[in-house]
């Protein structure tokens, strides 16, 4: 079982516009929807999409927190999660003629709350621990390493790049997109050799194994003594909110069924592609992945 750890959860609030956005008007829409969201919390959905047993926990409050559980409980996605006096955070994302991003700080956290998610996840005892998305105010890297080192599980951490610099504990995979890969190593990541150069210093840095999102370049995956790049799908790019997420659950999923790293890496570029061609963190339909997993064409760099 893989559970996720979301320390700093959101609703998910996504609008597409018709027209450009513009300054001081009024603008109206009929399209909008809300999901349940953070980092870990969407890795939680695909997995589940993709029949991995799969727990989401981290914190939760308010009316907000609320409907982060209702709407949980209502995909078929078990949690669990430690109540907090705060409400979680409202992230809104604006489709028009480019995609504009707000995104909330989060509630302050006590450092006694992580010792609460640790508990939880005692309690059910999984294999792999995901732990994903910001850090709110009131927490830092040590409260990562201390999740880590809570219990047996192997830790897979998909965080910002100036938080994976201050980590100390071990950690099974870590999951940085191009920027984040940058700002951690800082080297060029310009091309895909650059790229591999970095995943493989960040990988040296104390990772088991490390998984770079690429973007429309697709993605990289350091292990054993193999870097592994898989091309993007050709697909409609309709909203790529959870495009990482995706690529980081389809691995794991894959993983988990002793899948190989490089089968592993054609199976997240599947998912992430269906993942962006659909708003917001919808979960797409996921049945019949594997076929689109089969024309992805992977290579050693």
């Amino acid at each position: 079982m893989i559970a996720t750890v979301t320390l700093n959860p959101a609703i998910d609030h996504t609008v597409r516009l018709d027209e450009p956005l513009e300054g001081g008007a009024v603008q109206r829409t009929r399209e909008a929807r809300f999901d349940a969201g953070g980092k870990g919390i969407n890795v939680s959905k695909y997995l589940g999409g993709l029949g991995i047993e799969t727990l989401a926990t981290g914190v939760s409050g308010g009316f907000l927190g609320e409907f982060v559980a209702e709407r949980l409980e209502s995909e078929g996605i078990a949690h669990e999660f430690v109540s907090i006096d705060d409400h979680v955070r409202l992230n809104t994302t604006i489709l028009a003629d480019g995609e504009y991003k707000i995104n909330h700080a989060g509630p302050n956290l006590d450092v006694a709350t992580v010792g609460e998610i640790i508990a939880v996840l005692d309690t059910h005892d999984p294999d792999r621990v995901v732990v994903a998305g910001s850090l709110p105010p009131g927490l830092g890297p040590e409260s990562i390493d201390r999740i880590a080192r809570g219990g047996a599980w192997g830790t897979v951490v998909d965080l910002g790049g100036e938080l994976l610099c201050e980590l100390n504990a071990e950690y099974a995979l870590c999951a940085p997109n191009q920027a984040e890969l940058t700002a951690t190593t800082g080297t060029d990541t310009g091309t895909i050799e650059e790229c591999r150069a970095a995943t493989l210093a960040l990988r040296e840095s104390g990772f088991e194994r490390v998984l770079t999102s690429l973007g429309a370049d697709g993605a990289l995956l350091a292990a054993g003594g193999e870097t592994y790049h898989a091309s993007a799908l050709d697909t409609e790019v309709v909203d790529t909110v959870g495009a990482g997420d995706s690529l980081l659950a389809g691995v794991l999923a894959a993983r988990e069924r002793e899948a190989s790293d490089e089968r592993a890496l054609a199976a997240g570029i599947a998912v992430a592609s269906r993942a962006v061609s659909v708003p917001g963190t919808t979960i797409p339909l996921l049945g019949d992945v594997k076929d689109d997993a089969e024309k992805v064409s992977v290579s050693v760099v």
